[in-house]
């Protein structure tokens, strides 16, 4: 099984970048389609960007696409989201997830990290 840790959360003004990082151990990302969630209070948690494992395709839901970017780089065995022109509604708990198959649904992911806070102010 693969074991994913989140990090680069924080708090940001509107409008500044982040950048989240998802270090992997326990097996290569490379076998998996790697994807990020997230999930803002009293909400569920919704799908943000996916990388697929083999062409490294990307997709993205229509609130972030052309500001956020998701990457892997497969021999640091990490995943990266670079989020541009925060907005206050992506304030939320951040979640790196990996699957072999995949998908855009939270539940065709089998692993998950523990979340890291954005919180993005005016």
């Amino acid at each position: 099984q693969v074991q994913l840790v989140e990090s680069g959360g924080g708090l940001v003004q509107a409008g500044d970048s982040l950048r989240l990082s998802c270090a992997a151990s326990g097996r290569t990302l490379s076998m998996y389609v790697m994807a990020w969630f997230r999930q803002a209070p009293g909400k569920e948690r919704e799908f943000v960007a996916r990388i697929n494992k083999r062409d490294d395709n990307t997709y993205y839901a229509s609130s972030v696409k052309g500001r956020f970017t998701i990457s892997r780089d497969n021999p640091k065995n990490t995943l990266s989201l670079q989020m541009n022109s925060l907005k206050l509604e992506d304030t939320a708990v951040y979640y790196c997830a990996a699957d072999v198959i995949g998908g855009f649904a939270r539940s065709e992911f089998d692993f998950w990290g523990q979340g890291t806070q954005v919180t993005v102010s005016s």
